[in-house]
């Protein structure tokens, strides 16, 4: 009795030895820089300012900088940073799919869209604005009645002003903000209106600086989150973390002026996590 008394103790303490092991391993492979492991992060590859893929291969912009200093305090190096770009129509499902372990990349926090996922956040609050030339002499939305004004395909925030606020304006739509931008500076258009981070991304780029000026309206509030996949509050907490310590240590502001500053972007302060403006 003694020796199965003995066996069977052994054969318990083996059992937990392993079943520590097996934890331990799980948990190294997901912490970051320590297990060598990688993190998948969604951005734009578009979005001068925000999300951009620069022909070298490398990135740039607002989203970008947030999405590695939330990466680093995760565990993180930027060497274990992989980006995919996750286009507005597939950001849920990229999140649902596991495609990627979260998303920065313009993403405003709706009600509808939290039905879907979880948001941390948010880190930067926009509002729909009007890109125009430096030396126009449009202020307001309703200057816009007879002229030509110009947003992407599909997108509600021309039609917005032209049903509510300038119903002469002459909707011009092209496939991309870029065509929109170079309209504008040939003269084809006389405004394009979208979110001001967006715009203001644009008017940075060095073959448009001092050309452009933003009108400064708030036509509407866009709360930009940090999308994580629906249920994995731990991460959310996390990234919550890491944004107010951005806040915190001077990073925000500085990410804010590299990437938004040649525009003269009047940016507001950092939200609070959880604040919603609507």
């Amino acid at each position: 009795m003694k020796l199965r008394k003995v066996t069977a103790a052994s054969a318990v303490a083996l059992t937990l030895a392993v079943t520590a092991t097996a934890c331990g391993s799980d948990n190294k492979n997901d912490s970051g820089s320590s297990g060598g492991g990688k993190i998948k992060i969604g951005i734009k590859y578009d979005q001068p300012g925000l999300g951009l893929k620069e022909p070298n291969g490398s990135f740039s912009g607002f989203d970008v900088d947030v999405a590695t200093y939330v990466a680093k305090q995760l565990g993180y190096k930027p060497n274990q940073i992989e980006f995919v770009e996750t286009k507005s129509a597939d950001r849920e499902n990229a999140l649902a799919r596991g495609d990627v372990k979260f998303i920065a990349a313009t993403y405003s926090i709706t009600d509808e869209r939290k039905q879907k996922v979880d948001f941390a956040g948010p880190y930067l609050l926009a509002h729909q604005d009007l890109l125009v030339k430096a030396n126009s002499n449009i202020s307001k939305a309703t200057d816009l009645n007879g002229k030509k004004l110009c947003s992407v395909t599909g997108s509600t925030s021309a039609q917005n002003i032209h049903d509510t606020i300038a119903p002469k304006a002459n909707l011009r739509e092209y496939s991309g903000y870029s065509e929109c931008i170079a309209g504008l500076q040939s003269g084809a258009v006389d405004a394009v209106t979208t979110d001001d981070s967006i715009l203001a991304g644009f008017a940075a780029q060095d073959k448009y600086k001092g050309q452009f000026k933003l009108a400064g309206l708030k036509l509407s509030n866009e709360n930009y989150g940090i999308g994580v996949k629906k249920g994995d509050t731990t991460t959310v907490n996390k990234i919550n973390t890491a944004l107010e310590k951005m806040v915190s240590d001077g990073s925000w502001q500085k990410a804010v002026s590299k990437n938004f500053g040649p525009a003269n972007y009047k940016n507001e302060q950092a939200p609070k996590i959880g604040n919603i403006v609507k």
